[in-house]
This record gives structure tokens, sequence and C-alpha cells, in this order.
């Protein structure tokens, strides 16, 4: 099974390479199509203090060092006429001493049409959803190294890594860019017993959208992966709005029982984005969100990045690294980056950039507010996003298993380092 799904992956890396060409066949001089590819990797050096009661392999654990690849991405793009585009990711993460497969696969493969800059269509498995600017974004250009992952709000419950079948519609009209977009969740397996949770029945389509309003410089809508910071590169503030609906997404019963009650997922948000260059060369980049989550009554969902245990947990958290990141309720979300110009450390030229996040969650379950504070320094050599050294430390709220109200924090600190071709 496992050789089957490389020669999967293989056979379409390869015909994504020669698409262009059979496709256009002899109309090479009215059109000359072009194809590009790259390769990103993102590998961890970490330091946890675990919650109480983990386990890895078994054995009692409360603190853990250890080297991961956070991230691998291969991208791949066509422009095959001058109306289709077709684009794939391959990739996968989280690999770690926990396993010796990794996890490759087909993360995104769809095509889209354009009809005008107003009016674009796609079809095929993508991240194009709606509700923020967040819910899927450019691993390769975040400020910090991995938030907001809240943003995923149904991530690996049915969908994949964030990505779904569908259709969308996009387009730029004016100032205004827009996104809508109709897909179908993964089927759940899972039964939930007794508290709400993703039910296990035919899963109904998922609407979503998002709306912004750009004010200065526009950002490019080719790709559904937004931009986490441009730094000294682009003038940019936006405002934007949008929300996500899925009928009868949750449940908290096996949903062919009478007795089973189903909830709809509806969810709503607004935010804004700034990235601004400073006359002195230096660059600003700041976020501010509002987010309104229902998942139905009290569903709240621990989630840990990267996590490197396999078991235990006494705390509400649960294991690992893991705090109570969704949930039914609302969360206020910021971060601030500031970029220094570029200079020389060790007569290497860099950009320098600290930044700070929140996330403040009052979640319906919980007796107190959740606040998670991640603190990250970029170091972006030659200013390249291609070769990024990553220095950050995330501080997590743990809450009491009975009480349900916050008892202590605990940290997380991580060594990223980012490479890839430009």
């Amino acid at each position: 099974m496992k050789r089957d799904k490389s020669r999967i992956v293989k056979l379409i890396f390869i015909a994504l390479l020669i698409l262009p060409t059979i496709l256009i066949g002899q109309d090479k001089e009215a059109f000359k199509p072009t194809i590009k590819w790259n390769i990103r990797g993102q590998i961890w050096v970490r330091y946890s203090d675990l919650n109480e009661g983990s386990l890895i392999n078994n054995e009692p654990t409360s603190n853990f060092t250890d080297i991961s690849i956070r991230r691998l991405r291969i991208p791949i793009s066509a422009q095959v006429t001058p109306k289709i585009y077709l684009y794939s990711i391959l990739g996968g993460n989280n690999y770690s001493f926990k396993t010796k497969d990794f996890p490759l696969e087909v993360l995104d493969l769809y095509v889209e049409y354009t009809f005008s800059k107003a009016f674009e269509a796609g079809v095929g498995k993508s991240g194009w959803q709606g509700l923020n600017r967040w819910n899927i974004r450019s691993n390769k250009t975040l400020m910090g190294l991995d938030s907001p992952l809240f943003t995923l709000n149904t991530v690996e419950k049915n969908d994949d890594i964030g990505r779904l079948m569908g259709v969308w519609f996009k387009g730029q009209v004016g100032k205004i860019d827009y996104r809508l977009a109709f897909n179908r969740p993964l089927i759940v397996k899972n039964i939930p017993d007794g508290e709400v949770n993703f039910a296990n029945n035919s899963p109904r389509i998922k609407t979503s959208s998002y709306i912004k309003y750009q004010f200065f410089e526009h950002e490019s809508n080719k790709s559904a992966y937004q931009v986490g910071t441009y730094m000294q590169t682009k003038k940019v503030f936006n405002i934007g709005a949008g929300f996500q609906h899925q009928e009868k997404a949750m449940s908290d019963g096996d949903a062919q029982l009478e007795s089973t009650n189903f909830y709809n997922m509806t969810h709503f948000a607004a935010d804004s984005f700034l990235n601004l260059p400073l006359l002195n060369g230096d660059a600003i980049t700041a976020y501010l969100g509002f987010f309104d989550y229902n998942f139905g009554k009290n569903y709240i969902r621990n989630v840990g990045a990267n996590n490197l245990t396999d078991g235990g947990g006494t705390d509400f958290n649960g294991t690992g690294v893991a705090f109570p990141m969704i949930g039914t309720g609302t969360t206020w979300y910021t971060q601030f980056g500031y970029a220094f110009k570029e200079t020389k450390v060790l007569n290497q030229p860099m950009i320098i950039q600290p930044n700070i996040a929140i996330q403040h969650s009052n979640w319906d379950l919980l007796e107190d507010t959740m606040k998670v504070y991640d603190f990250t320094v970029n170091f972006l050599l030659n200013g390249s996003q291609n070769n990024k050294i990553s220095i950050g430390y995330q501080h997590r709220p743990i809450f009491d298993a009975v009480t349900l109200k916050q008892k202590s924090y605990k940290g997380m600190a991580v060594l990223q380092y980012q490479i890839g071709m430009k």
C-alpha cells in the first residue's frame, strides 16, 4: 500500500511536468506555456516542557528535546494557456523520531480558468476557503513559527491539513478582493460519544467566503495562501470579513441514532492587516482579527503543534504540548513584527525581525479565558525567506481537568531553519 502511494505521487509529479506540452500541442507559436516548481523545508530543533502525565512510547516524560522536519513542500504550477492555470503541492508535515515513514502526499491539485481579472473559477483539492486572512497562509512567509494554528479550525478532522475538494470563484474588482468557495468535507469515521464533535454522517457542503478592501498596494490572488509578512517590499493595508457554514457538521452521538442532536458549524470573522515600510528602511507588519466560532454546545479541542508524545496527559490540555486551541466561543488574535533594515552580522547580510503574537480566546466550556503568547525572532540571510533562521518560544496555559480553570503555564522553545529554492 505504501509502495503504491509512492508510485502515485511520482506519476502525478511527472504528469504535471509534461501536461502543458500535451495540452498545447502545435499551438506553441501562439502561446508559450510556462511551468514553475520549487522545494522548501523547515527543520525544527525543539525543547518542550510537556503537559503533566505525558507519555513517549509508554514512558512518563516531563520534558523532551527533539529534531523534526516540520514541513516539506514541493509546489508545481503551470500556465497551460492564457486562461488555464494548473497548480499542485506535494508535501507533508511532522516527520520525526515517532515514525520512519515520511508522510509525503498530494496536498493541492486543482485547475483554474480566468474569465477576467474580476472573475476566475477553480475546481479540485485546494486551500481555497473563506472566513479570514489566515485560513490557509503561506508557510514560507510566516512571521511567527506556526501561529495562528487556531484558524485551521477543522484541521485533520474533516479536511486534509486544511485542504478540501471543491469549487470556488474569486476575483478583484477595483480595491475589492473576494473569494467564494463550496467544498465537500471528508467523511468522519469516529463516533461522538456524549460530547459534541464532528458528526459521522454524510458530509454537507461547506460554504465560505472572504472579502477584503485594499487601501494601498494590491496583493496577488493567484494563490489561496496569504503572505505573512512583506517586510520592506510592499505597502499594504487591508480590512476584511468572512464566514463559514456547514449544516449538521457536528453531533453529540452516532448519526444513525434518533436520540442524537446535530449542530450546524457557523463561523464569522473580521480582520485587518498592515505591512508598512518606514522611511528609515525598517518595516512594520501587524494583524488584528476577531473570530466567532460556533461548533455547537461547548465544543473544544486541544491541539499541539507537531506534538511529540503518544499518550497520557492528566490535565485538561491532554498530552504533550497541547492546549485548548479551538472551540465554541470568541477569539481576539493580534500579531506585531518589526523588521530592521538589512545589516551585517558576522559579515553576513541579514534582516532581523522580532515579533509577538497573542491569542485571547473565551471558550464557552472553560472557566477562564485562554491566552497563548508566541515570541519569535527571524534572521533572514541576505534578506531572503529561502534562507531563514527563527528562534521562537510559546507560552501556553495549563487548565485543571476538574475545575476547568487555568492553573499554570508551560513553554516550548524552537530553533527553526527554513531553506528553499528561489
